[in-house]
């Protein structure tokens, strides 16, 4: 079977942010997949303006056609006052048709592992027709991470994000246009 196109997308865009670190350990985790290629995708890269702020369209067409080339997609979020980050919000709404019939997972982390953000972040998935499998991996920033900032994740993480991945790649193949 070919090997699918999982895209790791990091939600935040602010100063002193941590989702790159946790990107980062995501893909690490996850590269060596004998059924998956892994990308690290970074939203901030995309410099996307806010719908309705810009006419030029440019960096919101290269956006969409990076999510083309993708099968599947984990998310990583932070929690920003009980949701996701405006960022991730507007790059969801930034595309549509690249989104459909594809699965993704959640890598989330907050003062409550994230919680609520990645049960925002199910819904809006669902509404774009993105199917959310049920294991996702929540990271408190007090005991995953060293003074908030240094991420240091606990041994439980690893069986969540293989357990996800496992969830992501079959629903991948499931949902995958032959």
């Amino acid at each position: 079977m070919k090997k699918v196109n999982i895209g790791v997308i990091l939600g935040s865009t602010r100063e002193g942010r941590v989702s790159p670190q946790v990107g980062s350990w995501v893909v690490e985790n996850l590269k060596n997949s004998d059924a998956a290629n892994i990308e690290l995708i970074d939203i901030k890269d995309y410099d996307l303006p806010f719908l309705g702020t810009s006419s030029n369209m440019d960096n919101v067409v290269r956006w969409n056609q990076k999510l083309e080339q993708l099968d599947g997609f984990i998310f990583v979020t932070a929690e920003y006052n009980h949701s996701i980050p405006g960022a991730l919000k507007n790059a969801l709404d930034s595309a549509r048709d690249p989104w459909a019939n594809k699965v993704a997972g959640i890598v989330s982390y907050g003062s409550a592992g994230g919680a609520r953000a990645a049960e925002h972040l199910k819904n809006i998935l669902t509404e774009l027709q993105i199917a959310p499998v049920r294991t996702q991996v929540l990271l408190s920033l007090f005991t995953d991470f060293e003074q908030g900032s240094q991420f240091k994740p606990q041994p439980l993480h690893q069986t969540n994000l293989n357990t996800m991945m496992t969830q992501v790649l079959a629903w991948t193949n499931a949902l995958r246009q032959k």
